[in-house]
């Protein structure tokens, strides 16, 4: 037998069906020849004591026992694999944010590797690059376990364009990692409503004895999610934006927003209908494409994108 690989897809392939599985099946399953099927079908019932049945009618093979599990720590090669890559990649989003944590987890899965002859050092070839990131700051811990746990949090958060500092009871509801920042979708009792806080912008952070006031996962979505942007609000408006043949390739491939709308048009260019609330991200965004995109509609954002690039003309004139 290769490894206990063939054991796992046997295993998972009985496991999640409810009829006998023909032999067939079983031997495309493993990508093995008839001899190693039987072999594996053996191993998992003779040696692990899998309570594996064959059927004449219909012909093939099923778990007696739908709670049998394998013994001890499984996992198939990729899945240990994915493991250790989505470890590699949290220490990349974020060094030393949870190493200590992971610490023991990643050891037990580095002698799993080893154990099957595996590579333990190649999720260190996953590359991430981050792109104008910001460190999320010294209170991130704090909020994160307040988020978990339920918890009231008082806050002092300075906003970013005026640089005023404000304190606040805060009833924490989910954390956000967007563009390689850490942004806090929270209840605000100041405000009486839901906001959505930069994490690198709270200033102190204190857990309260006081449970945090929930909020339903729809109305976080329908007041927080509804437009583009990270800080987006109810959709009070849709931007229809054309980009060039050329571009289309690209930005065909992309989702600005889980809503949006989008037609190819007869000479190769590409129109997007994208709904939104707020319109500083979305300018930048839509500036980012330079001569490949035209606001169509509506109206006010096509003038807000054409001065911002009448200005940018004017700066290097």
């Amino acid at each position: 037998m290769k490894s206990f690989e063939h054991v796992y897809r046997l295993h998972r392939l009985l496991k999640s069906r409810r009829y006998p599985v023909p032999f067939e099946r079983v031997m495309s399953e493993l990508e093995c020849s008839r001899a190693t099927t039987k072999r594996v079908l053996a191993y998992l019932r003779d040696v692990l004591g899998a309570p594996i049945e064959s059927s004449r009618e219909p012909r093939g093979y099923r778990y007696t026992d739908a709670a049998y599990e394998l013994p001890g720590f499984w996992f198939s090669a990729e899945e240990l694999q994915a493991l250790l890559s989505l470890q590699q990649l949290l220490a990349t989003f974020q060094p030393g944010l949870l190493d200590d944590a992971l610490a023991p987890l990643r050891e037990r899965l580095n002698q799993i590797l080893k154990s099957q002859n595996l590579q333990t050092g190649e999720a260190g070839r996953i590359r991430l690059l981050r792109a104008a990131a910001r460190p999320p700051g010294q209170h991130f811990a704090t909020i994160a376990a307040a988020v978990l746990q339920r918890q009231r949090l008082r806050i002092a958060y300075e906003a970013r364009g005026t640089g005023q500092i404000s304190e606040r009871e805060i009833s924490p509801q989910r954390l956000t990692h967007y563009r390689d920042n850490w942004y806090l979708d929270a209840w605000c009792h100041k405000s009486n409503g839901l906001r959505t806080f930069a994490v690198d912008c709270v200033r102190a952070a204190e857990a309260l004895d006081a449970p945090a006031e929930d909020v339903s996962p729809e109305r976080l979505d329908d007041e927080l999610a509804g437009s583009y942007g990270i800080f987006s609000g109810t959709p009070t408006a849709t931007a229809i934006l054309r980009f060039t043949a050329e571009r289309a390739r690209w930005v065909s491939a992309e989702t600005w927003h889980p809503l949006q709308q989008s037609v190819w048009l007869p000479d190769g260019s590409y129109e997007l209908s994208v709904p939104y609330h707020r319109d500083e991200e979305l300018i930048l965004d839509i500036l980012r494409y330079g001569p490949d995109v035209e606001v169509l509609a509506p109206p006010t954002l096509r003038e807000a994108v054409k001065a911002r690039l009448a200005a940018a003309v004017e700066r290097y004139r």
